[in-house]
């Protein structure tokens, strides 16, 4: 039951307004935002006519409740048109209530067991490593495009089964535009060109033309097929989910790494020294997913019924967003929470969301930071930022939190 914290009433008469400074500055930096939320206005409810109404919500144990509420649908038919991306690839399993989540989760599923993932470690280390390679004699290194953005784009290709020739900037540039278009983009140019690609990769796994064997795709593609398990809608918007979010993602938690490392040189050197590395790098991962989480808030949920939550209502019908990035800031939560301590523990964070909607590429996430921010820390030697933090720019994505560019110098 979700109740309010002893002393912690918020009157529902006059609820205070965010400092119009924090608004500004939720792109680049959101935490002062969601800490003033967590203080003043744990459940923030935007309400204007003729649009949705958006209820934040931003204190660890709501978010941890209502990860897990039945009173909260992911089913996007409930508010048309809420959720932007591309046309007719809205039908996968983050966007869908049990029965159909729980039978599209299980065909997906068996490709992320720890075993499978674990068999990847080699191939992870050895993309990681040519990529660094490439970087040996560069004074100037971009870590979003050089290293993070090539390194999860290919694992992810590796797991669905993308035709090599497909594993390239020109695919991903056609992915991260549906969630963060680059300004004057044309729309309908975008869909046709993602519609294009899925067509190329579905039409590959039927006609045999592309690798087969026991890949994702593959399995997906046969089950839509022959059995029937999965509609083409379902199938062409489960290939564009994975292989976006099995991407965006990692990326981000490498890139977000790299800045807060960056800004915690003590920290980072504890994962560069051999002796500490291989035993620190599993937790220095949670670390970093709870201090700059890749996913800022969680997914699309819709209330079916009345919810009440610190002395307010959220009316059924409402957006509901749980705002993951500030509940692993939550003080009560996390001794310390503004504090990155590559050695925290124990660690319960929700950068992965909790419950039956648990990320089900957390393990190759998880695997693939261990490998590579040390690497890249090693390998790249003392760096610098070329710009100060403040100029970085941050993708404009409505769920994800990640950089654009993050470019370094090396001394």
């Amino acid at each position: 039951m979700l109740a309010c914290e002893p002393g912690a009433t918020v009157s529902s008469a006059a609820l205070p307004s965010p400092p119009p400074a924090l608004l500004a500055a939720r792109a680049r930096d959101p935490y002062p935002y969601f800490a003033w939320l967590r203080r003043h206005a744990p459940l923030h409810t935007d309400r204007r006519p003729g649009r949705p109404t958006v209820c934040q919500v931003s204190r660890y144990a709501d978010v941890r409740a209502l990860l897990t509420d039945a009173r909260l649908s992911k089913d996007p038919v409930r508010v048309p048109g809420y959720i932007a991306g591309p046309a007719g690839l809205n039908r996968h399993l983050v966007h869908a209530d049990p029965p159909d989540h729980t039978r599209l989760r299980a065909l997906v599923n068996t490709a992320f067991i720890p075993r499978r993932i674990a068999e990847l470690e080699p191939f992870i280390a050895d993309t990681a490593g040519r990529l660094l390679d490439r970087l040996e004699h560069r004074t100037h290194v971009d870590v979003i495009a050089d290293f993070a953005a090539p390194l999860t784009f290919r694992m992810i290709c590796a797991v669905l089964g993308i035709p090599p020739q497909l594993d390239n900037a020109q695919t991903r540039d056609t992915l991260m535009a549906t969630i963060a278009p680059a300004p004057g983009h044309d729309p309908a140019r975008v869909d046709h060109a993602l519609h294009a690609l899925l067509d190329t990769l579905i039409g590959g796994k039927r006609t045999g033309s592309a690798p087969g064997g026991t890949d994702l795709l593959g399995a997906l593609v046969r089950a839509s097929d022959e059995s029937g398990a999965m509609s083409e809608e379902e199938l062409r918007s489960t290939a564009y989910l994975l292989l976006l979010v099995g991407h965006d993602t990692t990326m981000n938690l490498i890139g977000n790494g790299t800045l807060a490392l960056l800004h915690h040189p003590d920290q980072a050197a504890r994962l560069t020294t051999p002796d500490l590395a291989p035993r620190l790098a599993a937790t220095a991962v949670e670390e970093l997913l709870r201090y700059d989480s890749p996913v800022r808030d969680a997914t699309f949920r819709c209330a079916t019924e009345t919810i009440t939550l610190h002395g307010q209502t959220i009316e059924r019908g409402d957006i509901v967003s749980l705002l993951i990035g500030s509940a692993n800031r939550d003080e009560a939560a996390f001794p310390d929470a503004d504090r990155l301590d590559l050695t925290r523990a124990p660690n319960d964070h929700l950068a992965f969301g909790y419950g039956a909607h648990f990320c089900i590429g957390a393990s190759l996430a998880r695997l693939e930071g261990a490998l590579a921010l040390p690497l890249l820390l090693r390998r790249l030697g003392p760096v610098a930022l070329a710009k100060p933090a403040e100029e970085l720019p941050w993708r404009p994505a409505r769920v994800m939190r990640g950089l654009a560019v993050l470019p370094v110098v090396r001394h």
